[in-house]
Parts: C-alpha cells; structure tokens; sequence
C-alpha cells in the first residue's frame, strides 16, 4: 500500500486526481481562515477518504472520481446545499454511499479478507453483495454521525426520520449501483510482477 502511494502519478488523470487531494487539503485551511471551524472540521474529516485510493491503487479516473464525490459531499455542507436544494441531500447519498462502499470492499481486499476483483476467486455476485452490505452498513454509520452532529455541535444539522430512511434508501440503492461497477470494470490498477 505504501508503494501505490508513494509511486509518482503516470498520466493526466493520476496528476488530476492528486491536485484534487491537494485542494482538498488546502480547503481546510481556507475553511478554517474564513469559514465556521465546523466547516473546516467536516472537510477535514473527507481528508482521509480523499487519500484512500492513492493507498489502495486505484486506477487514476476511479481515484479522481472518489476524491471529486467526496469533496462535493463536504463542500455541499459547507455551502448549505443540503438545505437550498431539495434533491441535492439524496444525489449525495446515492454517489456517497456507492462510492465509499467500493472503497471500503478495495479495503478489505488489502487486508485479505475479501478476494480481489483481479483474482479468479472473485465472483461479480459476491462483489454486489458485500459492496451493497457494505453501503447500507456506512450509510447507518453516516446517519449516526448526522445525529451526533445535530445533538453535539448544531442544530441547524437536518435530520429526521422521513430524511433518514430516504438517505439510507438511496444510499442503499447507490450502493448497489457500486457493486455493479466493481463487478463489471476494473478500478485497481495493474499488479506489477515481482522478480
């Protein structure tokens, strides 16, 4: 994991989606300069989500992409679009959730708990599965963390149970959208053979 990240980006796409970790890194000193902390704490707390795939070595477009979701998510509650746009909270889910259960599955790879998608043990059904078990279980955790936001730092945090059942419902959805993609297309890159 530490020689996907430390390897220099090949191409526009790895390039791209490492300015992207940058920016990121660089909105949170702007949020902390000139916006609430708050603001500044939930983009920090996308940080790590945003060096992920660079660990997990994931293909440059699917690294940007996960990146790109994940600052519009943080970005959005920064500039209130959750509440000023009324579809904009379940898009978010749907991308979200998909997006972080996919990397979650990545993740587990690594730890050799589940068998990578390049691998012959791999099957396109258990990938669905797990990566859709894995999105409902991270949109209940984020539907937890909404909560905990609202009772412990502010209660212009939306929640409630209408909202909450919708977010997991598309979350769940976007989540099955993901492990379809991991099933059909590759996003790890290639293993180098080892001498």
């Amino acid at each position: 994991m530490i020689d996907n990240f430390l390897r220099w980006p090949a191409g526009p796409a790895a390039v791209g989606a490492d300015a992207l970790r940058c920016l990121a890194a660089l909105g949170v000193l702007f949020a902390a300069i000139c916006c609430e902390p708050t603001d500044a704490a939930i983009l920090a707390f996308a940080l790590p989500g945003c060096v992920a795939p660079r660990f997990l070595g994931m293909r440059p477009i699917a690294d940007a992409a996960f990146v790109a979701i994940l600052q519009v998510a943080a970005w959005s509650n920064v500039a209130d679009l959750y509440t000023r746009i009324a579809w904009w909270d379940l898009a978010v889910h749907f991308l979200g959730n998909g997006s972080i259960a996919v990397v979650l599955y990545l993740a587990l790879t690594h730890a050799k708990v589940l068998p990578d998608p390049r691998s012959p043990d791999f099957s396109p059904r258990l990938g669905i599965t797990v990566v859709t078990a894995l999105g409902l279980s991270a949109g209940a955790v984020w539907e937890m963390i909404e909560w905990l936001g609202r009772e412990l730092a502010s209660n212009e945090i939306y929640t409630g149970y209408e909202d909450t059942l919708s977010d997991m419902a598309l979350g769940g959805l976007g989540s099955l959208a993901g492990g379809l993609v991991l099933a059909r297309i590759p996003l790890l890159q290639v293993q180098a053979a080892r001498p």
